[in-house]
């Protein structure tokens, strides 16, 4: 296996060995793929089918779902196979021959099932049948087929990563919305009524807020009181609002374009707490996406951000509305500048801010580069530099006006292992040594793995 879930198989030919990654496999499987690009010496495939398992997949109670390529192999499998496969990132990308030494900790989720608070389900009138392996057409609700994006597999039992009442009713919700005689979007057409049905879970409070999106053709048929009553019925007390989109734009995209929102029931937004702050998450918020796991990760930011014991403050580089700024307010005592581009993600850190009552934290809408140019005072002042970059990484310009800022210590946070080993050259080459590497599990049954690493001057 490569990072990432590639599995790689080798066949040998007249000019030596051909390499075939497939992502989304495990080894020891057999597997039907689809070429998707072909070089002289490898092959990039799509997984089109598993033929025969792996000998160390086990079966499990959960109808499987794309999202989930990894849910059959256990856990101890998983973290073996990631932890490997991040290693070989690191001296291959970042020239780090000796990572193995500089590992701190694995931190895997507190569960490994139902663990997400987001989900997000599509509709189509193609419908794939899993016991047929063929393509109807009949309204569907559920999962994308994997790589196709005009094809819908029906969801009719818990899948085993979110939430297991809302995903054993899915069924109920689908039969009662065809019982309105609206259809479900056709993809390749690009018309229909259903689109998307979205879902987030506090785990906090335990409720559930739920958007649906539609177009607005027909829209006159649709009965929102027996709507509202449909998951009432179906959630109780745990259905904590219920919001309509419409979005009639033919992109494949659930945010409203050219359409509204409205409230049915409840609130459009829900509370979640980490580490004992609270955070207000509405429907399209990022958060995330495994706060328990993600209390583990913010904790290990906060150790290596104190290690420097050092006058000066702590700068939270990519702050997005503050999560990562105020846990550091709250566990180092230190002051926080929390600094992101994004003037409405910084309105919404200084509101969690305030809601929090912390008070030693201050967060500026500013580009990176322009910062101190802006704010003069902080000269000479920033100690360390928490950064946690968009899953693309840090642009080498944006990482060149970080390493200006002359922090002494760097703590860089990853949702992709490739960018931050890549980055790691960089970094050296400008006098930051990485000293240590922790991976965090936020994702158990993918690919995904987070890493921590720890840069000192």
């Amino acid at each position: 296996m490569a990072f990432g879930g590639k599995g790689i198989g080798r066949v040998e030919t007249e000019k030596g060995p051909f390499v075939v990654f497939v992502m989304n496999t495990i080894p020891g499987q057999t597997v039907k793929a689809r070429v998707d690009k072909c070089r002289n010496s490898h092959a990039e495939c799509k997984l089109v089918e598993v033929v025969t398992p792996s000998e160390n997949e086990v079966p499990v109670d959960y109808q499987p779902i794309s999202g989930a390529p990894y849910i059959t192999l256990p856990v101890e499998y998983q973290i073996e196979y990631k932890k490997a496969t991040t290693f070989d990132l690191f001296k291959k990308i970042g020239k780090v021959e000796n990572i193995e030494s500089l590992f701190d900790e694995f931190i895997a989720s507190p569960s490994a099932w139902h663990y997400r608070n987001k989900m997000e389900y599509s509709f189509s009138v193609i419908r794939y049948d899993r016991e047929t392996k063929e393509e109807v057409d009949d309204f569907a609700l559920g999962f994308k087929k994997r790589g196709t994006w005009w094809i819908v597999e029906n969801l009719d039992k818990d899948s085993g990563i979110f939430d297991k009442q809302f995903e054993d009713n899915m069924k109920t919700i689908r039969e009662w919305l065809i019982a309105t005689g609206l259809p479900a979007w056709h993809p390749p057409k690009q018309h229909g009524f259903f689109r998307f049905l979205q879902v987030r879970k506090s785990f906090h409070s335990n409720k559930l807020l739920i958007n649906l999106v539609t177009t607005d053709v027909d829209i006159e048929k649709l009965d929102i009181k027996g709507l509202v009553n449909l998951f009432k019925e179906t959630l109780g007390d745990r259905l904590g609002g219920l919001i309509h989109t419409i979005n009639n734009h033919t992109g494949d995209r659930v945010e409203p374009y050219g359409g509204n929102t409205n409230i049915l029931y409840g609130d459009y937004k829900l509370v979640e707490m980490i580490n004992g702050l609270e955070f207000e998450i509405s429907i399209q918020s990022f958060f995330q996406t495994n706060p328990k796991c993600a209390e583990r990760l913010y904790n290990k930011v906060i150790e290596y951000a104190g290690e420097n014991t050092g006058e000066g403050i702590i700068m939270d580089m990519f702050c997005g509305t503050g999560t990562i700024s105020q846990l550091l307010a709250k566990g180092t005592g230190k002051d926080i500048v929390g600094v992101d581009i994004v003037e409405s993600a910084i309105e919404d850190a200084r509101a969690n801010a305030r809601r929090n009552k912390i008070k030693n934290v201050r967060f500026f809408a500013s580009d990176v580069g322009k910062f101190l140019l802006k704010h003069p005072e902080y000269n000479g002042e920033i100690l360390t530099i928490v950064l946690d970059p968009p899953r693309a990484g840090i642009a080498p310009k944006t990482l060149k006006k970080v390493i200006s800022l002359n922090a002494k210590t760097i703590v860089y946070v990853s949702c992709n292992p490739a960018t931050q080993a890549r980055d790691t050259e960089t970094l050296r080459e400008s006098g930051y040594e990485l000293v240590k590497l922790s991976m965090v599990d936020q994702f158990p049954h993918t690919g995904h793995i987070e890493s921590i690493a720890l840069f000192k001057k």
